[in-house]
């Protein structure tokens, strides 16, 4: 028996026009040409830049211009604590500069004598006189208060009386931790709370720069928080640190290529994600962006897992405070840092959101407004355009960061140690292979983000 041969309707040869095209995702999926093209041009000017940055010219370039950044706080700070800074962080910055342009050696020794000069010494120097930042004390007296009467707050009373603005605590129950040695032990190097900053923070950053592949962590570590970007903050303040860590640390463990069991890495880096946002409320807007990368990659499931995860942890350290004093949380960290209370915050800066604040009288309220702006643009663009990998759902941060933070009205210069920092983190690490980009320009995605999709 001889089957009729008939001819395919039309398309092209070998294709069979009874299976139906596999349908075309909404514009608002995956990433447009352009977008792509665009991503692909970003990353091709990254690679030159970063290899110049490890030479030995470009280290002394960057040493060079950390020991004018040192002269130039020694010179026109106005704040005790960042002046001595600079006084004695420019010397070792521009000693470190001559010395990296000695080879490969040199580079390592430069970064040694910049961790030591500009970091170790000064911060050992500041701690053991007891001179810092406010926000130091804060947290050591929130700690004190935690410690005697089970809460980080001042009672109603004492805040209605007071004429210091440094009776309210902005930071969540969570970061009284850092002061808990100091208020048990007393004053001292070891417990004071930034030596406990920066032992979270170099835990923290260098298990990120880990699940990021990136070669010799420890070291990239050492070099990362030498740098002004760190060592200028922890020296004199230091509380946001713990904070930025923790947030690299749960974005690295969303990264697709850690895929022996997707379920776990999730759950950890929900517990990341929530101890930060138990600390600062600036850790939030880090959870959005990591829902979104995980609805968007794994599914609705696994983004379940990852919100409980979040959640849980800041229901369970600040949970019992909250309870107990919900009016005094409300007012120490969100009405206090808006400049919504009696006393104004003492954050000051030069950017837009403070400078607009104190223009006239309605400009407290158009600066709130652009703040609510700025998280509605990115709240938007999680949802039309979701993030697809751990390293755009960083930069996506950074981005959101930098917009909140420029037009918050009680703003600080210090708040861009989280962009700078989660900068420092992507430009470090190696793009993922857990994911491939298919023929039509979408990304495939690995056997366990599939996996997620079919579970939802």
């Amino acid at each position: 028996m001889t089957l009729p041969l008939t001819r395919l309707p039309c398309g092209d040869a070998g294709h069979d026009a009874s299976l139906p095209d596999s349908p075309r995702p909404p514009w608002w999926r995956g990433r447009s040409q352009p977008g792509r093209e665009m991503a692909r041009r970003c990353r091709e000017r990254i690679r030159p830049w970063r290899a110049r940055a490890t030479t030995s010219r470009g280290a002394a370039v960057l040493l060079a211009v950390s020991a004018l950044f040192a002269w130039a706080v020694a010179v026109f700070s106005t704040n005790p604590p960042e002046r001595l800074w600079g006084i004695m962080a420019a010397g070792p910055y521009g000693l470190a500069a001559i010395v990296a342009l000695a080879g490969r050696p040199g580079r390592w020794i430069a970064a040694a004598v910049s961790l030591i000069g500009a970091l170790i010494v000064p911060l050992a120097w500041l701690a053991w006189s007891g001179r810092g930042q406010p926000e130091v004390s804060v947290v050591i007296h929130s700690a004190g208060l935690f410690l005697h009467h089970g809460t980080p707050y001042q009672g109603a009373h004492a805040v209605a009386t007071a004429h210091n603005p440094y009776v309210y605590n902005p930071y969540l129950p969570a970061l009284a931790v850092f002061g808990v040695p100091h208020a048990l032990l007393g004053g001292g190097l070891l417990t004071d709370p930034r030596l406990w900053f920066g032992v979270v923070f170099v835990l923290g950053f260098a298990g990120a720069l880990s699940l990021s592949r990136v070669p010799r962590p420890w070291l990239w570590t050492a070099v990362v928080t030498a740098s002004p970007i760190i060592a200028f903050p922890l020296t004199t303040g230091g509380d946001d640190l713990p904070v930025l860590a923790l947030i690299c640390l749960g974005l690295a463990l969303l990264r697709a290529s850690q895929s022996p069991r997707p379920a776990v890495r999730i759950i950890l880096a929900g517990l990341a994600l929530g101890l930060a946002a138990a600390m600062k409320a600036t850790a939030w807007p880090a959870l959005a962006v990591a829902l979104a990368l995980v609805a968007a990659r794994d599914g609705k499931r696994a983004a379940a897992w990852l919100a409980a995860a979040t959640i849980a942890v800041p229901i369970a350290v600040d949970g019992p405070v909250l309870i107990a004093q919900p009016a005094a949380v409300v007012s120490n960290t969100i009405l206090f840092p808006l400049g919504l209370t009696k006393i104004k915050s003492p954050a000051a800066s030069f950017l837009p959101g403070h400078l607009i604040a104190e223009a006239w009288g309605p400009g407290h309220l158009v600066a709130i407004a652009l703040v609510l702006l700025a998280g509605l643009g990115v709240a938007a663009s999680l949802i039309l355009r979701p993030p697809r990998n751990e390293r755009a759902a960083g930069w996506r941060l950074v981005t959101g960061l930098v917009l909140m933070f420029a037009f918050a009205p009680a703003s600080r210069f210090g708040y861009g140690v989280y962009p700078l920092g989660l900068a420092c983190w992507l430009l470090l690490a190696t793009p993922a292979d857990g994911g491939t980009v298919a023929a039509n320009g979408h990304e495939s995605m690995t056997c366990g983000a599939s996996a997620g999709q079919r579970g939802s």
